[in-house]
């Protein structure tokens, strides 16, 4: 009865929080940082380190600064009439569902962090103060750990020690990251697709989605008999020192084996009374996408 008595005791008492639930909240921006620096990993990775440093990855609340003009748009917005229902009447009064639109894509460790964190991004938004957002981007833990498992109910969370890569497994050379294991879905298109996405997310109170790349090349490309992965155009077969860059359509050599253009030209004189003959050209431009998306897109 005794036993059976502990047995009751321990079985109710309160389970802990998943793992997932006990990470550390970050109170600024440059703790959020810390909670993800990547700095070690340039010690053994010099290369792709220094590929990453030079990709929009690593900026990712700026871009090109096409994303920042996008976010300040939207930010401004929420502070108008034009969504009366957000609860935002100033930037005092964001919080990171209100941010969330943007960061679930451009910042994910966001959902490690405060609403005071989503405040201080919102105001280096507005200010544009690029030197404040270059702090934080999708670097090496959000594709080597975060991102890295898809199923969890089936291959666990990532482990807080573990970086996830496409082949090896086994002993990792970093203090905190010792451990390497294999990620099923590394090297397979839905990777990129978490971010690079389907359409509207709509689990969001507003949904919106600024990318649909994968949503074409689920809907198009793969039905039309397309086989090869994002990482087969954006990172395999990219030129040497640009596979941790990601080169896309901005990069010259991307955007040459993306379109294949032909330019036709038909030369005449053009009258439109007497006397006057205007010289003209008539110019036939045909674009192939060769793409395994609609493009632009991102």
């Amino acid at each position: 009865m005794r036993s059976l008595r502990l047995f009751l005791i321990l079985f109710f008492l309160p389970l802990p929080a998943m793992a997932f639930a006990e990470v550390k909240q970050a109170k600024t921006i440059d703790e959020l940082s810390r909670m993800y620096d990547v700095s070690s990993c340039k010690t053994c990775h010099a290369k792709i380190f220094e590929e990453w440093e030079q990709s929009l990855h690593a900026k990712s609340l700026i871009g090109t600064p096409r994303t920042l003009g996008g976010m300040t748009g939207f930010f401004k917005s929420l502070m108008t009439s034009e969504y009366p229902e957000s609860g935002v009447k100033d930037a005092k009064d964001f919080k990171k569902e209100h941010v969330w639109a943007c960061a679930k894509c451009h910042l994910p460790q966001l959902e490690h962090a405060t609403d005071d964190v989503a405040r201080e991004i919102v105001k280096a938004v507005l200010d544009q103060d690029q030197n404040t957002l270059k702090k934080v981007g999708i670097n090496c833990l959000i594709c080597h750990n975060e991102k890295a498992i898809i199923h969890k109910w089936q291959d666990g969370m990532p482990k807080k020690d573990t970086v996830y890569g496409p082949n090896k497994e086994g002993a990792h050379g970093d203090k905190m990251y010792n451990k390497v294991k294999k990620s099923l879905i590394m090297k397979e298109s839905a990777m990129c697709g978490q971010c690079h996405g389907l359409g509207p997310n709509f689990e969001m109170p507003q949904p919106t989605q600024c990318a649909t790349l994968y949503g074409s090349y689920l809907h198009a490309y793969v039905p039309n008999g397309g086989t090869e992965t994002c990482q087969d155009c954006h990172m395999n077969k990219a030129e040497d020192h640009k596979s941790h860059k990601f080169p896309a359509y901005r990069d010259p050599d991307m955007a040459k084996k993306a379109v294949t253009v032909e330019v036709d030209t038909h030369g005449y004189q053009f009258l439109p009374r007497t006397g006057d003959l205007i010289p003209t050209a008539m110019l036939t431009v045909k674009l192939k996408s060769n793409a395994g998306h609609r493009i632009p897109d991102g």
